[in-house]
């Protein structure tokens, strides 16, 4: 190498070292042995591999060694010595939390609002953007919208002339595949704000085999990159929120039901919970940070099975007394009886008052009928049939689908009764031969899926490059 190209280098070399340090001055130390932040724990001392100790621990450990009563062994015979064992700082290099860093609080950050309500879009706008991807629900995506806007106009705004607006946290019902998760989605993706998506079926009881309460925070935080200013305007939405209701005949301790429900009460009215960085559950290993969920908006969704037969008994109790009593199997058959629930309803399959009270806003979604699971095939911006489409337009083919076709997957979706979590799978198994078969020949130019192929009877209409040059 000339000397010219050494010196040429050189500035590189010095350049990646100086964003290598403006990238550690972005973040926290924190002392290995106690797991503080810098800013707790006072200034840190180093050691190799990355090792931080803050100066209490290091006096705490001079301390130890100098007391009378350490059991150090017979040093000056060079003797046995018990509970000791010489550490090679070297073994450490694996277990140094390079991944578990806590960013530093920004400085202006008392000076600019938490959010700026400009930024948030206006409910209808809100349900417009929903409206490209989520077909029907309407009376759900209004709810949400509104409920979501007033949520983070609460965040902006302040207490000062005494008026404290509450928390507009939420409870969904709705069957399985009718859109519940992928709404909130959805919603977080439209206002970019981080997103953390759990399942009450992992949560128990602190102490128990499981996830705990404050884990849901945990996971929050990691969405929102170990930033706690942004994790604290985020969104929490609980799935299966019906798996920890409380059991109706258990004589021994309820540690998944009735006391996740109690532990969740704090995190939905607002508490200063330690959560772990980097990591699901707490240990010596992992450095801890308050996170505040009073500005968290909470949403849960649960299939709630059998809360219909809950809904029919209070109905048919309503309306079985006098002469124009209505018929004891009047709401049998009713597909919707879903959007008939109250907070009566919910409490009586098993969750308590007090929980419910935290979720202030209630609302269903409906069951998916044949013309919905129709529209869900072709009309959203990401719709199933746009993706095979785009699939196969990079083989240059085009695809086409007859409307009768449709109809024909939408009822055998229907039969499933798994909601729009069918219509992938049915998709997938008449998809599959054509996706195998097209890349062989090159002189296939459109395939039409129609309704005799959907129902066994027929096959794919396969148009070939020159008939469709012919044709136009």
């Amino acid at each position: 190498m000339s000397e010219q190209d050494f010196y040429e280098v050189e500035p590189t070399k010095e350049a990646a070292d100086a964003s290598e340090e403006a990238k550690e001055e972005e973040f926290e130390q924190i002392c290995y042995l106690c797991r503080r932040p810098e800013r707790i724990a006072g200034k840190m001392i180093r050691i190799p591999n990355h090792i931080c100790i803050c100066q209490d621990c290091m006096q705490k450990t001079f301390d130890t060694m100098n007391n009378p009563n350490f059991p150090m062994g017979d040093l000056a015979g060079m003797g046995r010595m018990p509970n000791i064992s010489m550490i090679n700082l070297s073994d450490l290099q694996g277990f140094a939390p390079q991944k578990q860093k806590i960013r530093k609080k920004k400085k202006e950050e008392k000076v600019e609002p938490a959010i700026d309500i400009s930024a948030i879009p206006a409910p209808h706008k809100i349900k417009a953007s929903l409206d490209e991807y989520i077909v029907g629900q309407e009376h759900a995506k209004k709810v949400m919208s509104v409920a979501v806007y007033n949520h983070y106009k609460r965040v902006s705004s302040d207490d000062k002339d005494g008026v404290e607006i509450e928390k507009s946290n939420m409870l969904m019902v709705g069957p399985t595949g009718s859109g519940k998760t992928y709404m909130v989605k959805t919603l977080a993706r439209l206002l970019d704000v981080p997103l953390a998506i759990t399942d009450a079926t992992s949560l128990t009881e602190a102490g128990y085999i499981g996830d705990d309460i404050e884990s849901v925070v945990s996971k929050l935080l990691a969405a929102a990159e170990n930033d706690v200013e942004r994790a604290e305007h985020g969104i929490i939405f609980i799935d299966e929120i019906d798996k920890i209701a409380k059991k109706r005949n258990a004589n021994q301790r309820d540690v998944s039901g009735e006391s996740v429900q109690q532990g969740m009460l704090k995190l939905l009215e607002g508490a200063e919970v330690e959560v772990p960085v980097g990591a699901s559950s707490k240990n010596a290993m992992v450095p801890m940070v308050t996170v505040n969920t009073r500005d968290i908006l909470f949403i849960c969704g649960g299939a709630f099975p059998d809360l219909e037969e809950i809904i029919k008994e209070r109905l048919n109790k309503e309306a079985s007394i006098g002469f124009k009593a209505d018929l004891k199997d009047k709401y049998d058959q009713e597909e919707n009886l879903l959007m008939k629930v109250l907070v009566e309803d919910v409490r009586k399959y098993g969750m308590i008052p007090e929980f419910l009270g935290r979720l202030p806003i209630l609302f269903s979604l409906e069951a998916l009928t044949e013309d919905m699971l129709v529209r869900v095939l072709a009309e959203p911006k990401n719709a199933i049939i746009k993706q095979y489409q785009k699939l196969l337009a990079m083989d240059e083919v085009k695809l086409e689908f007859e409307e009768a076709a449709l109809h024909a997957i939408a009822v055998r979706a229907k039969e499933k009764k798994v909601g729009a979590r069918a219509l992938r799978a049915i998709l997938e198994e008449f998809m599959l031969d054509i996706m195998y078969e097209i890349p062989k020949d090159d002189d296939i130019g459109m395939v039409t899926i129609t309704r005799d192929y959907i129902e066994g009877t027929g096959g794919p209409v396969i148009t070939m490059r020159q008939g469709i040059m012919h044709g136009s």
